[in-house]
């Protein structure tokens, strides 16, 4: 190691350390986080001369390998299980299925039947206004342009359309019986 990369690890050596313990939260996650922070500066040891402000590129990388840690190991146990050396489950059987089931199908589908009829309940510009965002995926500007009005008037009969929905829904007694189980 050069004698500008030891200077540099003297000095930002605890204040990365801190960091480290701070993202992690685990004091052998922190020192693990540490050295691959280490492990990157010396790799990149021909940037570290033109580099203006030391502590914020040291920053930045501390950053940005703990993310790439955590998304792989959030990758990593989406895909694999704690498992015993041998299985009794076929292998197949840990891989998630990112299909919805038919039960899921079903209940989606009476819910929208549900929330349709009682969306024509609602006041005619209200109907529209719901039906252009959530249905049509109009964006605001679209629906603005649409109903010939400002955005804030789009947004503020998004927010009533919502709220007046919700309690059209919530008043019904025996859809909040079957939506909201006791």
């Amino acid at each position: 190691m050069n004698e500008l990369l030891t200077n540099i690890y003297d000095e930002y050596n605890r204040y990365i350390y801190h960091l480290c313990l701070k993202l992690t939260r685990n004091q052998s996650e922190a020192e693990d986080l540490m050295q691959e922070v280490w492990v990157k500066v010396i790799r990149y040891e021909a940037s570290v001369s033109g580099v203006d402000h030391v502590k914020a590129w040291l920053t930045t990388i501390t950053m940005n390998t703990f993310r790439d840690r955590y998304r792989k190991n959030v990758r990593r146990s989406k895909y694999m299980m704690n498992q015993p050396e041998q299985l009794d489950v076929p292998i197949l059987d840990l891989v998630p299925n990112n299909e919805i089931s038919t039960e899921e199908k079903i209940e989606k589908t009476e819910i929208t039947k549900i929330v349709q009829e009682k969306m024509g309940q609602l006041d005619g510009i209200y109907q529209k206004t719901l039906w252009y965002f959530y249905v049509d995926q109009f964006s605001l500007a679209e629906i603005s342009d649409l109903m010939k009005v400002s955005i804030g008037t789009v947004k503020s009969r998004l927010f009533r359309a919502k709220a007046r929905l919700k309690e059209i829904l919530l008043s019904d007694v025996d859809l909040a019986d079957t939506l909201l189980p006791a």
